[in-house]
């Protein structure tokens, strides 16, 4: 059964209300924050905005949480490689994951992911390093899943996801934390760049 799965993912580890005056429709919020003490009133807060906006939200790391909120769905980072998300019997429960590599791309799929992050497609200070599009392009040929771009997108490289053949959409944890992202230039300009990923 196909189901709808955003083309841009925002991730966020606080309420950011700029985030929410965003003019977007095709939005997911993946909240990414593991040390908050305020970690389950901050969720409620951010999912009550997604419904408002009928963005679909995704909590990371927990599913207890996500279901607690009533979000969408999980995201499961790169260094969680537990198998306890394959007995997952609520079917309207949506998986998502990050990788770096294949070892990892593979343990994703085994874990019901139905859209898988690679990332660091371009520079970040965090990682100190990138996979760059060619080795990007390896990766996501590597196996029959939905691929999304992370890591390092800016108004700068954005056009540079037009080479990129197998993705779905992208994500971004600075990106859509400025004014509202699709008032900005950069997604003015890329309207066909925005078309082209939701095929």
């Amino acid at each position: 059964m196909h189901r709808y799965l955003p083309s841009l993912y925002a991730f966020i580890d606080r309420y950011n209300h700029e985030i929410f005056k965003n003019n977007i429709t095709d939005l997911g919020i993946i909240y990414r924050n593991y040390h908050s003490r305020n970690r389950e009133k901050e969720l409620f807060k951010i999912s009550k905005a997604c419904k408002e906006r009928r963005y679909k939200l995704f909590v990371s790391n927990s599913i207890k949480l996500a279901l607690k909120v009533k979000a969408d769905g999980l995201y499961i980072p790169a260094f969680n490689r537990t198998k306890q998300f394959l007995n997952n019997e609520n079917k309207k429960f949506l998986i998502l994951g990050s990788a770096h590599n294949q070892k990892e791309i593979h343990e994703k799929i085994q874990q019901n992911c139905e859209i898988i992050f690679i990332s660091p497609l371009f520079f970040v200070k965090k990682a100190n390093t990138c996979l760059n599009i060619h080795k990007f392009n390896f990766l996501s040929r590597s196996r029959k899943a939905n691929f999304f771009a992370l890591g390092g997108i800016n108004k700068k490289n954005i056009n540079k996801l037009n080479v990129l053949l197998n993705i779905k959409g992208f994500g971004g944890i600075n990106f859509f934390k400025k004014k509202p992202a699709f008032k900005r230039p950069v997604f003015l300009k890329n309207k066909i760049l925005l078309n082209n990923l939701k095929r």
